[in-house]
């Protein structure tokens, strides 16, 4: 499809969000932006709850398509979960309908199968298809998302590309990170051929650069058009040096989720 012209971004203010914001426009695209709380320096952004529909069906009026990358992003409890990523998320995909949107980019993850066991020595790369394991009440809001993608695709026409993202920091941080990291411009490249693929219907990729010690399958995400660039290699002598291998036994390095599964990193707010 020809590229969108008009994109709105959700989570604008977020680590990702800041992010895209910078990247994106160079591929042609008009953001509308809306986070919960003010951007600094983007005065036109839409301050905005997903739990405030009206507000909702008004910030997506009149896009082309919709990059949704708000939400909690770490482990909270249920309640606020429930709030933020299902019913916020369900908010949007309602206001999507409404408005007659054709695509949403959905930031799923990988802590909705952070239950997969990484793999070790020869095994095959973790499938696009692998069961779903959430490791969090976080990955399990991962899941519903997809699950709410499908039925809009089934039921109405609207047609998602659920990208479960790895990392996405301009360096990784840990030994884990360098199987999953996708670099920023790889990000870009990949949100972009999701928002330009033809007949996407509901797609769910896995969203990482083409890390020499990759863990999943980029498969799907190529077949979109994606072509990542970037490694994690570089950066992998110095965090072996400084965080050692991963360990056999070591429940956190066991699977996919890594932390998420042992002592998952809590949202502040």
């Amino acid at each position: 499809m020809p590229a969108p012209r008009t994109v709105l971004l959700t989570g604008a203010a977020g680590g990702l969000g800041t992010l895209m914001r910078e990247l994106l426009p160079a591929y042609g695209y008009d953001l509308r932006l809306l986070d919960l709380r003010p951007i600094e320096g983007e005065p036109d952004a839409i301050v905005a709850d997903l739990a405030d529909r009206d507000a909702v069906r008004e910030a997506v009026r009149g896009v082309d398509a919709i990059l949704h990358l708000a939400g909690i992003s770490l482990e909270a409890p249920f309640e606020k979960i429930l709030r933020a990523n299902i019913e916020g998320t369900y908010h949007l995909y309602e206001a999507a309908r409404e408005e007659g949107v054709g695509r949403i980019v959905f930031a799923s993850s990988n802590h909705a199968v952070g239950y997969t066991p990484r793999p070790r020595g020869d095994d095959p790369l973790i499938p696009v298809d692998t069961p779903r394991r959430p490791d969090t009440f976080y990955g399990l809001s991962k899941c519903f998302g997809e699950d709410l993608a499908q039925l809009y695709w089934d039921r109405h026409g609207l047609e998602t590309v659920s990208v479960r993202i790895g990392s996405c920091f301009p360096e990784p941080t840990s030994v884990r990170m360098l199987s999953v990291w996708m670099s920023p411009a790889d990000g870009a490249r990949l949100f972009h051929a999701a928002l330009t693929a033809e007949h996407v219907g509901h797609t769910v990729v896995h969203g990482s650069s083409a890390n020499t010690r990759l863990w999943w399958d980029l498969g799907t995400a190529r077949a979109l058009g994606y072509e990542p660039q970037d490694d994690s290699e570089p950066y992998a002598e110095k965090l072996i040096a400084e965080q050692g291998e991963l360990q056999e036994g070591n429940e956190a390095h066991a699977y996919l989720g890594g932390q998420f599964v042992t002592d998952p990193p809590i949202w502040p707010y």
